[in-house]
């Protein structure tokens, strides 16, 4: 979805809810070395963003998934997003953690919902991809059909991308690293020097410099 995927990507380092720092990286929870960090959740404190968002993912299910009945958010980043889209779009909305409560009525799956209704998936971010289908795992034991997945950003992992097709499950992100790294230079975030270090992390992140 080109015209979406640049206007994302320059949002995004606008806002500073990703950033690059391929001198200085960061270090992710699973101890993973990164020149980039991404935190979606900021997107939700700027009303043109946030709008923008709201409105790219309405527009790419409506045109991608006419046959949606309800919306699915991943909890808990893309639990607003998937609110606001399926407030846009006028559907139901669920949303799925990442497992079950272990106290009340131990639910999963958060909301009414019923079985062989057709579900997209909400996702703010894509990595591995993990997490992502575990929540449509979640929907499809559930009994729902899950039409596709919509996120805002991912980081092209072939893990993630092969992961989704071992689980039968179209992806389609508002934008994603390679445009975000064409961007970042475009607009002087980051020099044509730091291109190369950048493209290296995504090839194989887990060894990067160790």
């Amino acid at each position: 979805m080109d015209q979406f995927s640049k206007k994302t990507a320059e949002y995004l380092l606008q806002i500073k809810a990703i950033k690059l720092q391929p001198s200085n990286p960061f270090t992710w929870a699973s101890g993973w070395k990164s020149p980039i960090y991404c935190d979606n959740r900021k997107t939700l404190s700027f009303p043109d963003v946030r709008t923008f968002i709201r409105d790219s993912f309405a527009s790419m299910v409506k045109d991608l998934y006419p046959g949606a009945e309800m919306i699915a958010g991943v909890a808990t980043g893309a639990i607003a997003h998937g609110a606001l889209a399926a407030d846009k779009l006028a559907l139901p909305f669920i949303y799925v953690r990442s497992e079950a409560k272990e106290h009340g009525l131990g639910n999963q799956i958060e909301g009414y919902f019923e079985k062989g209704q057709k579900v997209v998936v909400v996702e703010d971010l894509i990595s591995t991809g993990g997490s992502s289908l575990n929540a449509v795992k979640a929907l499809r034991d559930a009994g729902c059909e899950v039409l596709g997945m919509v996120a805002i950003f991912t980081y092209e992992f072939k893990k993630a991308s092969d992961s989704f097709a071992a689980a039968d499950c179209r992806l389609h992100t508002l934008s994603n690293y390679s445009v975000l790294v064409d961007t970042a230079v475009r607009t002087g975030y980051i020099g044509e020097a730091e291109v190369d270090t950048l493209k290296k992390w995504r090839l194989d992140p887990s060894v990067w410099g160790k």
